[in-house]
């Protein structure tokens, strides 16, 4: 019995852990919908040799509050010019066990998103743009460093994968007030809509869990992602609102990354689990491979992180929903240009999210086992 409760509660640890496994940054600040605010996409949880995970997960926003630097800029909701985004996200990941230690994943996220603003539409009337779609589609392998079978109290995964450009990265709508003579133009979205960016991307990714005491254990996890390509061509029209925004006429490729830290609590034997972390998440001003030239907002969001998390047998769900406490929108590259030339003080905004709500379920489809191999690890049985 004690091992069945163990293992309900590691089980708990690793699904709130693994299930909120994107990068969705809470706003403007144009994170791909990586698993991002969420950490990575390793795996959702320790899975025997021939396990398959099929797994869902759903994401929303709305970003509607206005940051330079990290000073809130009010005015924008009081005046009613803030620009507003809706972001909703579906995540389908398949997850396949090569050994007890070692796992393949793949990743199809689905996005619907409406941004509404005054500025994109000459300023005279509030006006809404879409994007729908497939997304970056996501691919990798992890492996655990420690035997699942050995040790039940703590392990450590790495892993590796890449990002496809198969999201399209020039999707358009209508923008009204804004031909030569007032009239609407084809143009594409804002670049925090597009449903991809462009650019193969390439990921280094860590989780690991730790017991601390008896239904008490601290998880952590952390991704970064590389976008070698430094523009992907396609055009902003932002320099059409001021000569100053020349340098931000085509769409930049970022990085990005997240990180993740907390503690679960197991509530007896229920399979229900509680969990309390924090995670920072953002886009760098600058990449870690190629240039970084071009439009971005970056920036960082930090959060609290409270969830809940149920597990049945195969199938278990989790929710959780972070909650900004600390947004910083810093000088983007061009921001850095446009002050050296004109000498005047240049630093772009970026909206933000209050809250993030992450929903997740996930269906284990157990392998048959060769002889003398365990069919799951024993941290996963359960009654």
């Amino acid at each position: 019995m004690k091992l069945v409760f163990k293992t309900a509660v590691v089980a708990a640890v690793l699904l709130t852990l693994f299930n909120s496994h994107r990068a969705d940054a809470q706003g403007c600040v144009a994170i791909r919908h990586f698993s991002s605010c969420n950490g990575n996409t390793l795996s959702s949880a320790i899975l025997a040799k021939g396990d398959w995970q099929l797994g869902s997960n759903y994401r929303y926003f709305k970003s509607f509050r206005h940051f330079r630097g990290t000073h809130e800029e009010p005015d924008r909701i009081a005046n009613n010019t803030e620009v507003i985004n809706h972001s909703h996200a579906w995540d389908f990941s398949l997850t396949y066990g090569m050994s007890n230690r070692a796992f393949a994943y793949l990743s199809l996220p689905l996005v619907l998103n409406e941004r509404s603003s005054l500025y994109e539409h000459g300023r005279t009337s509030r006006n809404t743009t879409f994007s729908r779609g497939i997304a970056d589609v996501r691919l990798g392998a992890g492996y655990w460093l420690i035997s699942p079978d050995k040790n039940t109290k703590g392990n450590l995964a790495v892993g590796l994968g890449i990002k496809l450009p198969t999201g399209n990265y020039q999707a358009t709508d209508i923008f009204y007030n804004v031909g030569p003579q007032g009239e609407p133009q084809v143009r594409p979205v804002d670049q925090s809509i597009q449903p991809g960016d462009g650019g193969f991307g390439f990921s280094a990714e860590i989780q690991m869990y730790r017991q601390l005491a008896n239904r008490v254990f601290a998880y952590g996890s952390g991704f970064y992602l590389l976008n070698p390509r430094e523009a992907n061509g396609v055009r902003t029209f932002r320099e059409t609102l001021s000569p100053v925004l020349q340098n931000e006429a085509i769409m930049s490729v970022p990085d990005q990354y997240a990180l993740r830290a907390g503690v679960n609590y197991g509530l007896g034997n229920s399979g229900l689990g509680a969990s309390l972390g924090a995670r920072h998440e953002g886009v760098p001003v600058r990449d870690l491979l190629g240039g970084s030239a071009g439009f971005r907002r970056p920036g960082t969001v930090t959060s609290v992180e409270p969830g809940i998390n149920y597990q049945k047998k195969d199938i278990s769900f989790s929710l959780s929903v972070p909650v900004a406490i600390h947004r910083n929108r810093p000088q983007s590259v061009t921001d850095q240009e446009a002050e050296r030339l004109t000498g005047t003080s240049r630093h772009g905004d970026a909206a933000f999210a209050d809250y993030l709500i992450n929903l997740g379920i996930q269906y284990r489809i157990k392998g048959k086992a060769k002889a003398g191999e365990t069919n799951s690890s024993p941290m996963f049985h359960t009654n």
